[in-house]
């Protein structure tokens, strides 16, 4: 159907103007052109069926998955530990998948899973409704293994779903800078 698609609009766009000495296009050219362009594109949102649409279809019953997130630090600056929040707010449940911790500055990136705590890995996480999850990120452990990550002024945690959905991301600022980026 894509393919039916482009080849009627490449085989429009293609074809000579005969009102090539006009100046400028009438009132009813405009309107037909419009008239046009108006029963294009209704023609490809009704033949293509886009993935947000179809779910509209559910009636009252449809299954909304919203996460909110919170990223607090134990102090202002040069935190020793982060503690992450997850919150199911949607009507259906929730499968999460690890977080991913990154740890950035400008022009560099160190991105980590999270397993868990206390070398307990309890990840893939299901949520029902209204339950939260919280997870203490001891940023010293991370630290000890690389010395260069304390010069890092910004921590990210991204939250998808199993499916590899995104879910939300969250950021704090671990220490003072010039620039927010």
């Amino acid at each position: 159907m894509k393919r039916l698609l482009i080849l009627f609009f490449l085989t429009i766009l293609t074809q000579p103007l005969w009102a090539q000495n006009e100046i400028g296009p009438e009132g009813h050219k405009l309107l037909w052109l419009f008239l046009v362009l108006v029963a294009a594109i209704g023609a490809l949102f009704y033949f293509v069926k886009l993935p947000a649409f179809s779910q509209i279809k559910g009636g009252p019953f449809i299954k909304r998955k919203k996460v909110s997130i919170a990223l607090v630090k134990d102090r202002l600056y040069y935190p020793d530990e982060l503690m992450l929040t997850v919150t199911n707010e949607g009507n259906s449940a929730v499968d999460i998948d690890r977080p991913l911790l990154v740890l950035s500055s400008i022009w560099y990136k160190r991105k980590f899973k999270l397993k868990g705590t206390n070398n307990a890995s309890f990840y893939p996480l299901y949520l029902d409704k209204g339950q939260s999850h919280s997870l203490k990120i001891d940023l010293n452990r991370f630290y000890s293994h690389d010395k260069t990550l304390k010069k890092l002024p910004k921590a990210s945690v991204l939250v998808k779903e199993v499916e590899g959905k995104r879910l939300g991301t969250k950021s704090v600022f671990l220490r003072k800078t010039l620039f927010k980026f």
